[in-house]
């Protein structure tokens, strides 16, 4: 077996707001999984609460990560999170250095998103299109907790507002005075490599016309509605995901944050369709291989 990308430590990936594991047949990290796991890499998908606060699901995480360590014989874990899961990794790290390695953060808002602070503003949830959109939004959160094949515990519990509040800047400022290890000291730049015995780091994309519209996102729906997201977007108009900026994105040792990749894309969805260029595995692959050479 290949042993390229086998890290010392395990790799827990967390995902995002309205995440899972496996979808009846649909995995969340489409073939990113598969492609570390041929590397020789020890991976664990997880599964949190698909919509709550980052604290309650960033102790969902912690009781993971502490019967992945038992299971294995692991000391500590490295955490990689997708969007909402990086905050929830920055929880469990703070809260255990002991037990995490790294963290890594992929397109995670960690100064907050100008998408949840516009549905606020514009759909507030006493409004009838803030009632309309929670009801939406609840509904498909139990729909894909029926529909989850990969991950078999007890019932995980939902709260749309608390993970709203989560996503918004208001949310995550208060969220980063409790939790600022990797944070930037200034907008744009990067923050501390390694606090508390954890290295951070992160990597985001950017919606780029002639890029992230071609190729297969010519026929992905949820490219669509990224391109559609990134309207609402005013301090990084032009510097988002759909979903992220650029530069709120940014912690620890900044990889990369200007791929042609939209939110999803940059965890290889919609079945890996992908905008032209884009090659979401191989920051993956390229990464297990730079805990690895770190010794994590």
């Amino acid at each position: 077996m290949q042993q390229e990308l086998a890290t010392r430590y395990p790799l827990v990936l967390v995902p995002g707001m309205l995440g899972f594991v496996r979808v009846l047949l649909y995995p969340y990290w489409f073939g990113i999984v598969p492609a570390l796991r041929k590397g020789g890499a020890q991976v664990f998908p997880v599964q949190v609460s698909p919509l709550h606060s980052n604290e309650v699901r960033g102790e969902q995480l912690l009781a993971i990560i502490e019967d992945i360590c038992q299971r294995t014989g692991a000391a500590k874990v490295n955490l990689i999170g997708h969007s909402q899961g990086a905050l929830n990794a920055r929880y469990a790290a703070a809260k255990r250095p002991d037990r995490v390695a790294s963290v890594t953060s992929v397109a995670g808002p960690n100064h907050g998103s100008e998408l949840a602070d516009h549905l606020e503003r514009r759909a507030p949830g006493h409004s009838p299109q803030g009632r309309l959109l929670k009801a939406i939004l609840h509904g498909l959160a139990v729909l894909l907790v029926w529909l989850e094949t990969g991950w078999r515990r007890d019932p995980l519990p939902v709260d749309l507002h608390a993970s709203h509040q989560a996503l918004t800047s208001a949310g995550v400022a208060l969220f980063n005075q409790a939790y600022p290890q990797g944070l930037p000291e200034t907008w744009g730049g990067e923050g501390a490599y390694e606090v508390g015995g954890v290295r951070y780091y992160s990597w985001s994309g950017t919606l780029q016309p002639g890029l992230t519209d071609q190729g297969r996102n010519r026929f992905d729906g949820s490219n669509r509605f990224c391109r559609l997201f990134a309207r609402s977007f005013v301090r990084e108009k032009g510097h988002c995901d759909g979903m992220v900026g650029r530069f709120s994105s940014h912690l620890g040792q900044v990889i990369g944050d200007d791929f042609p990749l939209d939110h999803l894309d940059i965890v290889n969805q919609s079945l890996g369709a992908v905008g032209k260029g884009a090659e979401p595995l191989r920051l993956f692959t390229e990464h297990a291989a730079r805990l690895k050479a770190a010794g994590l």
